[in-house]
């Protein structure tokens, strides 16, 4: 059936194109014009509707600004099958927001992928050699996977056509079965680790209230699911800024068990322990830092990606994955999940006998490993949309503006005769943008501010011209933790940063994030540093993310591509010219 006034296409390759906008009519129902004869247009009336819909089950991959392209894949289907969201839900919706009849092969390829989901099982079986025995309720779907030479060698078949799996197997067998369209429900269990009762406080050590906010306990209760085998793995997914840690939190109090925590840096180590400490009643010796500056094993241990991927040389050992064994932790948690490293990926699976928790702002990851993700770590057991939290107060209001800047005269020869990559990198550090970020500090004269780039000598001129302190990854620990103490304590209001400088800073005043240049495309990057200014304020103000980019140049391009995750999440970016700003009050301007 024909729809017009929807906003809807569904396409046979399984791509929508979604209309952002829609004519604006006069009283007599035709479509308005401007003086120069184009059409006048308004937000399509259901597009905010329809984003948050197809968001449950398919893939931002574009998103010009009259029509967004998504996708919908197989893990992007396995994933809303684990939040619950069945083939009729998803046909539903389709038919209610199309404008024109939906492709059948569509519908038949959405149910055969749901269809998929949990058909094989990983199940615990007292009579099984190993302890674990591959099931299904289908002999056909058993009988196609053994049919793979690479799986079938992992397995043990019985005479009887019985399929076993070792305790060691069972990551790997999950790997290979999803890699063929098989994701396998693993329901073998957990070893309950070691235990430890982690109490919250209801007070903060400062006397301040505390309590877990519901969408906190929520997420905390969806994976812990009664502690049964329904639950105990998997990915929750919330805005930088809204309580990822204190989810944790809230995980290890249900588990009571031994908990190994891993993260991105030595800081985001500390304010993991700070808040520990802070919030729950484990004391100082419970609560263990494995990095360089030392290295304790505690019954709550915290550590890096980077400490544990160490080596001495690029074919040796990894020195440190011995931590993982050192103690029968009953629970692991993989914080910013997306950025796992491979050799994590690999020791991952052979923890799938541990609970296993992934806390991330987006599930995206530009090497495409989101399949990894959900048969180690685990499905998504909970998403909560950002501006669903950002309605209810729980993180700021932010408002997303792209400055375009004309590259630099001088720079057009060497631009125009670089490679595609050497593009990128004039484009980048373009040094007219250096008067843009001079506005945009007078605008924002009272304002806490973030600078945050990629190239160091970017933003080490930057640090010598606005005469501001400047964070990379060569800042000793120490230092770091000093100027983001003064920032907080608004002794210092502009602090320039690297890319250290996209995960787990936690600055609650900071306002404004000007971002000077960017990791190519990487719309995870994107969604990071969106974070760093989206706590909430203490006067309840709103806060504003600016990115500089080249105008016309593969800045501007790649600028482009890390907008996706965040247009998906309902932001929207203004765009100026260089010429275009002007201080809030001129007078004020320094």
């Amino acid at each position: 059936m024909m729809r017009p006034d929807n906003p809807l296409i569904v396409q046979s390759d399984r791509s929508l194109m979604l209309h952002t906008v829609s004519a604006r009519l006069d009283e007599s129902g035709r479509a308005m014009r401007d003086e120069n004869g184009r059409p006048l247009t308004i937000e399509h009336p259901r597009y905010t509707e329809a984003r948050d819909q197809l968001a449950l089950f398919a893939e931002l991959e574009k998103s010009p600004d009259y029509l967004h392209t998504y996708r919908i894949t197989p893990v992007s289907v396995w994933n809303a099958a684990a939040l619950g969201i069945t083939a009729a839900r998803i046909e539903s919706i389709l038919e209610d927001l199309s404008c024109v009849p939906i492709p059948a092969n569509v519908i038949t390829e959405v149910r055969g992928w749901l269809e998929r989901y949990g058909l094989l099982r990983i199940e615990k079986r007292a009579d099984a050699p190993d302890g674990f025995e591959l099931v299904s309720s289908s002999q056909s779907a058993l009988q196609d996977v053994l049919g793979f030479r690479e799986i079938r060698k992992l397995l043990t078949v019985s005479e009887d056509g019985r399929v076993f799996l070792t305790e060691l197997e069972r990551g790997t067998i999950k790997q290979a079965l999803i890699k063929i369209g098989y994701p396998v429900d693993d329901r073998g269990g957990y070893l309950e680790g070691d235990p430890l009762q982690i109490e919250l406080r209801t007070e903060t050590r400062a006397g301040r209230p505390f309590a877990l906010r519901p969408y906190q306990s929520e997420a905390a209760r969806m994976f812990y699911a009664g502690g049964s085998v329904l639950g105990g793995s998997g990915v929750v997914v919330l805005p930088c800024g809204a309580g990822k840690t204190i989810v944790g939190l809230g995980v290890m109090n249900l588990v009571g068990t031994k908990t190994l925590i891993l993260t991105t840096n030595t800081v985001a180590v500390r304010q993991w322990r700070e808040e520990l400490l802070d919030k729950t009643a484990l004391g100082p010796d419970d609560v263990g830092e494995y990095t360089g500056d030392g290295k304790t094993v505690a019954p709550v241990t915290i550590s890096t990606y980077q400490m544990l991927t160490w080596r001495r040389t690029k074919t040796g050992e990894f020195e440190h994955f011995a931590i993982f064994s050192k103690e029968n932790w009953g629970l692991v948690i993989y914080d910013e999940v997306h950025l796992l490293p491979a050799p994590i990926f690999r020791v991952t699976a052979e923890l799938q006998a541990r609970r296993r928790l992934g806390l991330t702002a987006t599930l995206v990851r530009e090497d495409g490993k989101e399949d990894e993700v959900f048969c180690l770590i685990g499905p998504k057991r909970c998403d909560v949309p950002w501006k669903v939290l950002e309605q209810k107060g729980f993180i700021a209001a932010a408002a997303c503006v792209e400055v375009r800047v004309p590259l630099d005269p001088a720079l057009r020869g060497h631009y125009q005769l670089a490679d595609a990559r050497g593009k990128f990198r004039v484009a980048s550090e373009n040094p007219a943008k250096t008067a843009v970020i001079v506005q945009l500090l007078q605008k924002h004269d009272d304002a806490h501010v973030l600078i945050i780039g990629q190239y160091l000598d970017q933003l080490n001129a930057l640090a010598r011209h606005l005469k501001a302190p400047l964070i990379t990854g060569k800042t000793p620990t120490a230092e770091r933790e000093k100027l983001y103490a003064q920032f907080k304590s608004g002794a210092i209001r502009l602090l320039i940063v690297s890319k250290v400088g996209n995960f787990a800073i936690d600055l609650p005043d900071a306002n404004v994030a000007i971002q000077v240049s960017g990791t190519f495309g990487s719309r995870q990057e994107e969604a990071q540093r969106l974070g760093r200014i989206l706590r909430p304020k203490s006067d309840g103000s709103g806060a504003v993310f600016y990115s500089v980019v080249t105008l016309g140049s593969r800045d501007q391009e790649f600028a482009q591509r890390r907008q996706l995750f965040l247009t998906e999440q309902g932001y929207t970016y203004e765009i100026l010219e260089a010429g275009a700003i002007v201080p809030a009050d001129p007078s004020s301007a320094r």
